[in-house]
């Protein structure tokens, strides 16, 4: 019966592309070049913005990723989302109206524009590697999502490729108000199919309550903290940095119409996202119970595909839409960077817009080979997800420090945060033994960068100009 999922899938990408090409129109109406193309012209109103960065947060590591966690911690794996969700309330309570009103198209132009030109080179490479890290788990997601739900058409890696074909297609057609409009279906039907999967797992179990009782006795099923109160603290440690310093979540503030619509996106959106990691957890826990011994990663796809055929292929649709809604925003974040603070800064500032188009296709396309490779090695989603997302600390505090305390910011306070923080993070992946008493890398690089910024200040006399 796998043609009822594929042709559910079918019916969900025709309503993608449909709205992708529909988009061309609104990119073509306004400003031309990079804004037109990966800012939307800054035109999203908030409603849009908010399913953008919903879409963006909730991809592969919060339903796939969480619901693998939760096959060994229970319930307690939903956190993750939960951080997410605290990180852009914050950010739409205290940052976002500043970041737009700044009027610029990347994270490392903030950069220069107050510390140095050495400063916004280190950023961007910071922020790519980042971002390709990310990028690459999605892959990973959507192979196990369509191998496991249609296992006579697709293998895992054949499954990651037409994933990687989907996302890169509406990312070139139809840019930043195409991934923007096509994540307010992405979200609904990520909501519908989680949903429907939690509710009609849990009732194949015969409730919560039997559900509860068929769990293994040493499992920590609904035990809320099972996965240790420093580590959820580190989840929100790392997600409050990086929704204030990652370039494809703040490009949603910098893209929106304007101060009260880009703080409006974030608060709108930490409601969407905060249920959908502890509803996949659920499932999670219930592929314990149906499916023990099962490779983690494929806990969500396993139990979802023991349903119905028309409820299997709405409700991995919904897992499928999570990394396609991730990876557009992602991809459209790093073309930002490579086609503004490289080419145009370094090579070749005086391109035309639609020259500036074209290297801004040109880099999706190369940086979707990169990270489709990077893909083909990864694997423990959720984990390789947060030790990538420690690389925003520095940034974070730069940030905030030069919006909210510009006295203590120096010129050359970004480079050596940047510069010892990610040398702290290299020195944790080579040695981790050695920092076994912090329960995550995050507590290491925050102390690192926070030493460092300090130390900068007391010894470097030379302060930043003004900010805005």
């Amino acid at each position: 019966m796998h043609w009822i999922p594929l042709a559910v899938i079918s019916v969900y990408l025709i309503a993608l592309f449909a709205v992708t090409w529909w988009a061309r129109r609104l990119t073509a109406r306004g400003s031309g070049g990079i804004v037109g193309y990966l800012l939307a012209g800054r035109g999203l109103p908030a409603w849009v913005s908010a399913a953008l960065l919903a879409g963006l947060a909730v991809g592969g590591a919060s339903t796939i990723g969480v619901a693998e966690r939760a096959y060994h911690v229970g319930i307690s794996a939903g956190w993750y989302n939960a951080a997410w969700a605290f990180g852009a309330l914050i950010m739409g309570l205290l940052a976002a109206k500043r970041y737009r009103r700044f009027e610029i198209t990347t994270l490392p132009e903030l950069f220069e524009r107050y510390y140095s030109t050495a400063a916004r080179v280190i950023a961007v490479i910071g922020q790519l590697v980042l971002q390709v890290v990310i990028t690459s788990l999605q892959y990973v997601a959507g192979g196990a999502i369509l191998s496991s739900l249609m296992p006579e058409l697709f293998t895992f890696r054949s499954g990651m490729a037409v994933t990687a074909v989907v996302f890169v297609g509406i990312t070139l057609i139809g840019g930043f108000w195409a991934a923007g409009l096509t994540n307010v279906i992405n979200v609904a039907v990520i909501y519908i199919g989680i949903g429907l999967g939690a509710i009609l797992t849990v009732g194949r179990l015969g409730g919560m309550s039997s559900m509860i009782a068929q769990i293994p006795s040493d499992h920590p099923g609904l035990d809320w903290f099972a996965v240790g109160p420093m580590l959820i603290l580190g989840w929100f440690i790392v997600m409050f940095t990086t929704v204030h310093s990652t370039q494809s979540v703040i490009q949603i503030g910098f893209a929106s119409k304007d101060e009260k619509a880009a703080s409006r996106a974030y608060l709108y959106g930490a409601a969407l996202i905060f249920p959908v990691g502890f509803i996949s957890a659920i499932i999670g826990v219930a592929a314990v119970v149906l499916h023990p011994g099962i490779v983690p990663a494929e806990a969500l796809p396993k139990v979802v595909l023991g349903l119905s055929p028309l409820a299997a292929g709405i409700i991995l649709a919904g897992l499928w839409a999570a990394d396609v809604s991730t990876a557009s925003a992602l991809l459209l974040g790093s073309a930002a960077l490579v086609s503004s603070d490289i080419i145009k800064r370094f090579f070749a500032p005086n391109l035309t817009d639609a020259a500036d188009q074209r290297i801004c296709r040109v880099t999706v396309l190369v940086l979707s080979v990169l990270t489709f490779l990077l893909a083909l090695t990864v694997s423990g989603i959720l984990k390789m997800l947060l030790i990538g997302l420690t690389l925003t600390t520095s940034y974070t505090l730069i940030v905030l420090m030069t919006m909210f305390a510009p006295s203590l910011c120096r010129r050359s306070s970004a480079t050596w945060t940047l510069l010892t923080t990610m040398a702290a993070l290299g020195v944790w992946l080579v040695m981790p033994e050695n920092w076994r008493f912090l329960p995550h890398p995050i507590y290491f690089t925050w102390l690192v960068s926070l030493v460092t910024f300090f130390l900068v200040a007391a010894f470097d006399s030379r302060r930043i100009g003004d900010v805005t």
